[in-house]
């Protein structure tokens, strides 16, 4: 008989929880058997919207674990806090199913790497670009050698910014306030935009070169009055076969999954005998080669069934034992993390430094 596996939320602080849930909901081998927050209220829309029982509903993260049982939790607190809910719910030896990005810290992420000790226990770290078609279709390309060796990455990544929307991408336009009480704004919290889209960019970007890692890196970042991270950022990694350029904006002219913004949302790609662009939820991506300079748009084409959202490639990663690959693995996570950590501490310096190992 197929598993029917029991999967709980645990903290809501992430708007993505929301979207994660209703995956849980539209599996049919999945079953939620848990929601959890210690502030009731920020799980009500969900409540609403998915038709969550009353009885799977927590305030007390222990309380939930140890009355669901789930074989599989999703956690979504703040970035700061991402290490001490993988260590409190690891114990439990549930699988893990972290919300992107990976960490606040390279430290952070190697105290979540170590807290995931159990036989056969897994974490994974979710970043939902990974489930659109353009970005799988570009990692196909470049996994089949239409392009050879990887030799740069161009990324721009963001939006208008975090409190903009809400689960579903419910629209909301945030006051000051609004800013100066979220934890998105909160330095210690590990908000900011570098913080927030970094991580898509040099996660992503590791596994489309196959898991290189530069050698130096030079970062940069600005923001505005009164608020103490950063919406904008420029990253520069130097790596062993040339430059790559990672750029982070909160305050884009528009949402990308809505219209894109100037410049695009996504990905140049050049390679050793091509380049491909690849822009958030396009239909195609650009692929040039050298049989044909003039350049052509590749369909986008689905997910294969068993990977078409972050959930259903869980369930059949776990379901079959199979690894967890790409971006959604610590091992390529943790370069991304350690791109990030170095860019934030340059940025801060105001100068090159060598990648922190």
């Amino acid at each position: 008989m197929t598993k029917r596996w029991r999967i709980a939320g645990i903290n809501f602080s992430h708007m993505h929880m929301g979207d994660l849930l209703r995956n849980v909901v539209d599996h049919p081998d999945a079953e939620l058997v848990g929601i959890c927050d210690e502030n009731r209220a920020a799980m009500q829309p969900a409540i609403e919207t998915l038709e969550i029982d009353e009885s799977v509903v927590f305030t007390d993260y222990q309380k939930c674990m140890e009355t669901a049982k789930p074989d599989l939790v999703i956690l979504c607190p703040p970035t700061g806090e991402h290490a001490l809910w993988v260590e409190r719910v690891a114990s439990y030896g549930a699988h893990l199913f972290v919300e992107k990005p990976f960490a606040a810290s390279l430290s952070d992420a190697d105290r979540m790497i170590a807290a995931v000790k159990q036989p056969g226990q897994r974490m994974m770290i979710n970043w939902p670009i990974r489930w659109e078609p353009c970005c799988y279709t570009a990692w196909q390309l470049i996994d089949e050698g239409v392009i050879g060796d990887i030799i740069e990455t161009h990324y721009y990544g963001g939006n208008r910014g975090p409190l903009y929307h809400g689960a579903d991408k419910i629209e909301h336009a945030p006051t000051a306030e609004d800013k100066q009480n979220s934890w998105w704004y909160k330095l210690d919290a590990g908000g900011g935009s570098l913080r927030d889209y970094l991580g898509y960019g040099v996660t992503i970007g590791t596994w489309f070169n196959g898991g290189q890692k530069p050698i130096e890196v030079t970062a940069v970042m600005s923001g505005t009055p009164g608020i103490e991270v950063d919406e904008h950022s420029i990253t520069i990694a130097r790596y062993e076969n040339g430059l790559s350029k990672f750029e982070t904006r909160w305050g884009t002219f528009t949402d990308p999954w809505t219209n894109q913004p100037q410049p695009k949302c996504g990905f140049v790609i050049r390679g050793t005998q091509g380049t491909i662009s690849s822009y958030d939820y396009e239909r195609t991506v650009r692929v040039q080669t050298l049989e044909r300079p003039e350049g052509y748009d590749h369909p986008a084409a689905p997910l294969p069934e068993g990977e078409r959202n972050g959930i259903e490639y869980a369930i059949t990663r776990l379901s079959q034992d199979l690894p967890i690959e790409g971006p959604l693995s610590p091992e390529i996570a943790r370069i991304g993390q350690q791109i990030i950590e170095t860019a934030i501490q340059s940025a801060e310096a105001k100068r090159t430094l060598t990648l922190i190992e």
